[in-house]
C-alpha cells in the first residue's frame, strides 16, 4: 500500500459510531486480550510480509524465509494474498499451498515494461501449476499513474485469456473509489478486489469502522453482482498520524476486532493488513508504514 493522500472523500466519513467496541469499556490488558482471541479465533486472509530488517523489494527472498513466515501464519488464517511473482514472491503461493492454504496471488504491474513480463508470465505460470486460487493483476496502478486505463485492462485480458478454462477469477486490485470511476475495471474481471482504507482518509478510530463500511458499500454498487474481495485494510499502531486518523496501539487493535468481527459476522473475505511490521516501508508512507503488522519485525505477536 503506497502513501495515500487524504484527497479523496476526505472527511466524508459517517459521524455516527458503529457498534465496534468501546475503547473505554476496556483496561489495555483486556483490550489485548480481546485482540489475541480475535486472532486465535482465526480469519479468513492476510497479506503477506516478505522482507525482514535490512531487506526491501528488489531483493531475492529464500524459500526458506518464506516458508518459516507461512508457518507463524498458518493457524490463524485460512489464505495468503502476495504482491509479486518474481524475487522469491513466487514462493510466497507455494508455500501456502504446501502447508494447506488458499492463494490470492498478484502480479506486481509498474512503469516498467520489462518487470511487467516477467511478472505475467511468472503469474500464468504459477496459476497453471496449480499455486493459484485467485490471481490479481496489478495493485494500485491506477492510483499510482504507473500505466493507463487500457495498458492495465490489456494485462488483465493476457491473464483471463492464459488461464480460460482453470476457473481460477482473474481480478485487479486498487482503492475502492476507482471502481466505480472505471466501470470497464469491474467488466474486465472476474472477482472485484479492493482496498479499503479509513486511516489514509484522516477518519478518527471511532468512525472507522462505519467508514469502512461505507466504503464496502460504494464496491457493493459498482461491482455489478460479481464477488468482492477486501484486500486491504488495517491500522497502524506507531507513528504519527493523518488528520484525524491516529496510528496508535488501543486504535490498532480496536480497528482489528471491529474488522475481523463484521467480516466474519458477514461472510465477506477479507485480506488484513499486514502480517509483519517491515521497517523499508518508512519511505513513501513515512514512520507509519513501519507498523501495519500484527506480528512485530522480530515475528512476534505484537500485543
Amino acid at each position: 500500500m503506497s502513501y495515500r493522500e487524504a484527497s479523496y472523500y476526505t472527511s466524508n466519513y459517517s459521524q455516527i459510531a458503529t457498534k465496534g467496541i468501546n475503547l473505554s469499556d476496556y483496561s489495555l490488558e483486556e483490550l489485548k486480550a480481546l485482540w489475541r482471541k480475535t486472532i486465535q479465533d482465526g480469519f479468513h486472509g492476510i497479506c503477506f510480509s516478505m522482507y525482514r530488517d535490512g531487506q526491501s523489494p528488489g531483493d531475492d527472498i529464500s524459500m526458506e524465509q518464506v516458508e518459516q513466515r507461512i508457518n507463524i501464519l498458518k493457524p490463524y488464517v485460512g489464505a495468503i494474498r502476495s504482491f509479486s511473482c518474481i524475487e522469491g514472491n513466487e514462493f510466497v503461493p507455494m508455500m501456502a499451498k504446501k502447508h494447506g492454504l488458499k492463494t490470492l496471488v498478484g502480479a506486481w504491474l509498474s512503469d516498467d515494461k520489462e518487470d511487467n513480463e516477467r511478472e505475467i508470465e511468472a503469474l500464468i505460470a504459477l496459476a497453471k501449476a496449480g499455486n493459484v486460487d485467485v490471481a490479481a493483476v496489478g495493485n494500485e496502478v491506477l492510483y499510482r499513474n504507473d500505466l493507463t486505463l487500457d495498458e492495465l485492462v490489456g494485462y488483465i485480458n493476457r491473464v483471463k485469456e492464459a488461464l480460460a478454462g482453470l476457473d481460477i477469477p482473474v481480478g485487479y486490485v486498487d482503492a475502492y473509489y476507482e471502481f466505480s470511476r472505471h466501470p470497464i475495471l469491474v467488466e474486465s474481471t472476474d472477482v472485484v478486489l479492493a482496498n479499503l482504507y479509513p486511516y489514509w482518509e484522516g477518519c478518527p478510530i471511532e468512525y472507522a469502522l462505519g467508514h469502512m463500511q461505507a466504503m464496502y458499500g460504494s464496491v457493493v454498487d459498482a461491482a455489478q453482482g460479481k464477488p468482492i474481495i477486501i484486500t486491504e485494510t488495517g491500522w497502524p499502531s506507531q507513528g504519527g498520524g493523518l488528520d484525524s486518523a491516529i496510528a496508535a496501539e488501543d486504535a490498532a487493535m480496536k480497528y482489528f476486532i471491529d474488522t475481523i468481527r463484521w467480516t466474519n459476522e458477514n461472510d465477506i473475505p477479507i485480506f488484513y493488513f499486514s502480517s509483519f511490521d517491515e521497517s523499508w516501508k518508512t519511505g513513501d508512507e513515512g514512520d507509519v508504514g513501519a507498523y501495519w503488522g500484527l506480528w512485530d519485525k522480530h515475528e512476534n505477536l505484537k500485543f
